[in-house]
């Protein structure tokens, strides 16, 4: 089967895994990378074409070209919010990546911009936005819903019947108890157990571990 070529927007770190993910577990190959003219350092990344954002239609045709928004939550996922939103203005239609890992269930609906890597667990009548990013690892319970935009890192445990609002970031390790409601904009940090609703830009900051003032070569039971 012949592969769907795609432009992938981003040089960072994400841009280099949806390559490899795009390349080894897709129906996608990366025809070339893109970014804006102020931040292009270099002419090629990954053995292929870097071009600039501003003058990418003209070079790879968004008739003949996906496109790929590869970027992280910075700015509680706005700077990749608005470059979706740019691709589609020059035409392009947002392609999304699926692992052949991931476990989904008849019935759902893969939305554009979206990237599902390995491990998830989505389950029945669970509904995922657009533009949203499950990293490795997590569970989506039954009848839950990920609105658009939203960035979730690893081993987060999200159950039965929870929203989550647009532009939210989770962090790795977050457990949202069933039928908890988190507003849009939200930042629930790294091992957040999360079991009551949250308003708009909430943001849920456990305390980090604390160092014993004892150190290690002083602990008799170790």
């Amino acid at each position: 089967m012949q592969k769907q070529p795609i432009v992938v927007f981003g040089t960072g770190e994400i841009a280099e895994l949806a390559d490899f993910y795009f390349t080894n577990d897709s129906n996608y190959e990366v025809a070339a990378f893109t970014v804006d003219s102020a931040f292009l350092k270099q002419h090629e990344f990954r053995g292929r074409p870097v071009v600039v954002f501003e003058e990418v239609a003209e070079k790879f045709a968004p008739d003949s070209f996906g496109c790929f928004v590869a970027v992280s939550y910075a700015k509680i996922n706005a700077i990749r919010t608005e470059k979706v939103a740019a691709a589609k203005a020059k035409g392009y239609r947002l392609v999304s990546y699926l692992s052949s890992r991931a476990t989904v269930f008849p019935g759902f609906d893969l939305k554009e911009n979206c990237f599902i890597l390995e491990d998830n667990t989505i389950q029945p009548f669970a509904t995922v936005g657009a533009n949203v990013t499950l990293w490795s690892g997590n569970h989506i319970g039954h009848h839950s819903t990920i609105e658009d935009d939203v960035f979730l890192a690893s081993h987060i445990v999200v159950s039965g019947g929870v929203r989550i609002g647009q532009g939210s970031f989770v962090g790795v390790n977050v457990t949202i108890r069933d039928h908890v409601a988190v507003g849009k904009k939200c930042v629930l940090g790294a091992g957040a157990l999360v079991l009551e609703d949250q308003p708009d830009f909430s943001v849920v900051a456990p305390r980090g571990s604390e160092r014993s003032s004892v150190p290690s070569n002083r602990l008799r039971n170790l």
